[in-house]
């Protein structure tokens, strides 16, 4: 009976030492608690950040479809996740990182020029927060394939950007997590095929870096085969197909945004990342 008096005296010690009247950092001491904290610190070492770079396959909706398979990412969590969504529609890897500083005129090795390599704001925002625990994702290449500036980046220079901004996160002492580009519906019959580039690319910036990689073009067209969503007609308004998708091939309703998530989530669990540990 004494152990559980003294279990809930400490309990309630720890609780009120998170409180100072003055409004300094007060500090809970007890020897038989066995405890000498501060909570500001305490809040500090138990709150992770997750970071997430990418484009509107997994950005927060503004209006409607589509929907980022990121946007309920930070549901799947305890409550000492904080999930920093920061994808934004319509960008390559390099918009993201240098918005207005990418021209549009390629340079001789055929990327497009840079005027300017100040971070955009997003990328600033990770680069002030980033803290030694945090991780990063970072999922591209919907946009990267175009042909022309500023979207235009090749695949050497993906890979350098990509194996970069890992980098930086290691440097920082935070765990980068590398995803391949979510796949579009495209059938062969009715068959899902792969689909979707610079898939090579992501995996030589997770092995320069040891990071590891999701797989979640593979994992979303198997996904799809599962579901059976070809052969279609390339109507994407109506069945399992128009509830999944938006009215393009590409982008996701909120129930395929959904069923992405989970995707990356298990994921998560499969190939024993850390950050699974905290999954609900």
């Amino acid at each position: 009976m004494r152990k559980v008096r003294l279990l809930l005296l400490c309990v309630l010690m720890t609780a009120l030492s998170a409180v100072s009247p003055s409004g300094a950092e007060a500090t809970t001491s007890s020897s038989e608690c066995g405890v000498r904290m501060k909570p500001a610190a305490l809040a500090a070492a138990v709150t992770t950040n997750v970071w997430m770079a990418g484009d509107s396959t997994m950005a927060n909706p503004r209006t409607g479809c589509p929907v980022g398979w990121a946007t309920e990412f930070d549901g799947q969590f305890h409550s000492n996740i904080v999930v920093n969504n920061l994808a934004v529609a319509g960008r390559s890897i390099q918009t993201w990182l240098y918005e207005g500083g990418v021209t549009a005129t390629k340079n001789s090795a055929g990327e497009c020029a840079l005027n300017s390599t100040t971070p955009s704001v997003n990328w600033q925002k990770m680069l002030d927060g980033m803290k030694a625990g945090d991780f990063l994702f970072i999922q591209f290449g919907i946009n990267d394939g175009d042909s022309a500036c500023p979207r235009h980046v090749g695949g050497a220079r993906y890979q350098q950007l990509m194996t970069m901004m890992a980098q930086t996160a290691q440097a920082r002492g935070a765990f980068p997590v590398l995803v391949t580009p979510v796949a579009a519906i495209a059938c062969s019959g009715s068959t899902a095929t792969l689909n979707r580039g610079f898939y090579p690319e992501t995996f030589a910036a997770g092995t320069a870096t040891g990071a590891p990689v999701i797989d979640l073009r593979t994992l979303s067209v198997d996904y799809y085969n599962s579901l059976h969503l070809c052969p279609n007609n390339g109507d994407y308004t109506t069945g399992p197909v128009g509830q999944f998708f938006c009215d393009d091939h590409t982008h996701f309703e909120a129930y395929g945004a959904r069923r992405i998530m989970r995707l990356v989530t298990g994921a998560l669990r499969t190939q024993n990342i850390a950050l699974a540990g905290s999954l609900l």
